[in-house]
């Protein structure tokens, strides 16, 4: 026992003194950074019929033996050979431009995405295709809106745009959807939840129960409707609520605007969906996945993902290595102890 303690305390101390130096690092570059122009990003792009052309030559090679495999190399290449001498027939390839959004509830990829529908549209023509893969359980009204809006921004460049729905795509989420020309949603993935909710606790009568007031002093009517600590009134939750019928009228407007084909009142309960019954209702125009989808364009086009990367700054690096350090030392510590007694 006495050696497992010792043992315990250097890996203590190896822990703070790592997190001490980290700590002091971050520090130095945080007075570096100060006043400094926050880092930019970087575009990235991925050629995907270079990464779907890998898939199939690594599946040919673990199937085929050494015979059968230079067979269909030598074939292979003999079709690429007659594929460059018609060039021009080449160059007649349409681009599939492929972007990921992966919503949280602020919407925070909306800032790369922005960014990567700002690089596109420098590029693309009509005939080329954008396609979004989707993943929101929505979140903020104005975040979202934000994000269709940039959405929106391809539809009035006349460039075919289309959503691919393989999980979620809810309220903020199909808010985001629906701007697609055409939505392709998996079986089994969540739509529709058209509607408004707002939440939020009250504690007055607690407060009250221990004599602590709480005033609310407010300039306009309405610039308080339901507060946490203040008491709420029957005219500030009418206010509260004609405000969130006003934000579902224009949510429901929006998306009629984009998906006309829909019978709005039908769908705008709230309610969710799968896949399958959101095709009945027309909130999607077609079931499959989006590799299936991705993998039958690449056949004739020419498929390029966009990512835009945010660059960390040094102060930021620092404080993820920090907090990586700290839970492996810990992970580390506790198997260590374990293995000991």
């Amino acid at each position: 026992m006495e050696f497992l303690a010792e043992y315990a305390s250097f890996l203590a101390k190896t822990a703070t003194l790592v997190i001490a130096i980290l700590v002091v690092l971050s520090a130095i570059a945080g007075l570096r950074g100060k006043g400094r122009r926050k880092a930019g990003g970087q575009l990235q792009v991925t050629r995907l019929n270079e990464f779907y052309k890998e898939l199939r030559e690594r599946l040919e090679s673990g199937l085929l033996d050494k015979a059968q495999l230079k067979a269909l190399r030598k074939q292979q290449a003999k079709a690429e050979k007659q594929q460059k001498k018609g060039k021009a027939k080449a160059e007649e390839k349409s681009r599939v431009f492929v972007l990921d959004f992966d919503g949280d509830i602020k919407a925070s990829a909306t800032e790369s995405l922005r960014n990567e529908i700002t690089a596109l549209l420098t590029l693309a023509t009509p005939r080329d295709e954008v396609v979004l893969r989707l993943e929101s359980g929505g979140g903020l009204v104005h975040s979202y809106g934000l994000a269709a809006s940039q959405l929106a921004r391809i539809r009035q460049a006349g460039i075919p745009l289309t959503v691919c729905i393989d999980k979620v795509a809810a309220s903020g989420g199909y808010m985001m959807a629906c701007i697609g020309e055409k939505i392709v949603s998996a079986p089994f993935a969540v739509l529709g939840s058209i509607g408004v909710v707002a939440q939020l606790p009250n504690v007055n009568r607690l407060l009250k129960k221990h004599d602590i007031d709480f005033e609310v002093l407010t300039a306009g009517e309405y610039k308080r409707t339901l507060t946490v600590f203040g008491e709420n009134t029957e005219k500030g939750r009418e206010k509260f609520q004609e405000d969130l019928d006003i934000t579902h009228q224009l949510f429901k407007d929006f998306v009629a605007r984009y998906r006309p084909q829909l019978h709005i009142d039908e769908v705008a309960t709230g309610e969710v969906w799968l896949g399958v019954a959101a095709l009945n209702r027309k909130l999607v125009d077609e079931l499959q996945t989006s590799d299936e989808y991705l993998s039958d364009r690449a056949r004739n086009a020419n498929l390029f993902h966009l990512h835009y990367a945010e660059r960390k700054s040094l102060q930021e690096r620092i404080g993820m290595a920090a907090s990586g350090t700290v839970e492996n030392t810990l992970v580390g510590l506790w198997s260590k102890l374990g293995r000991l007694r």
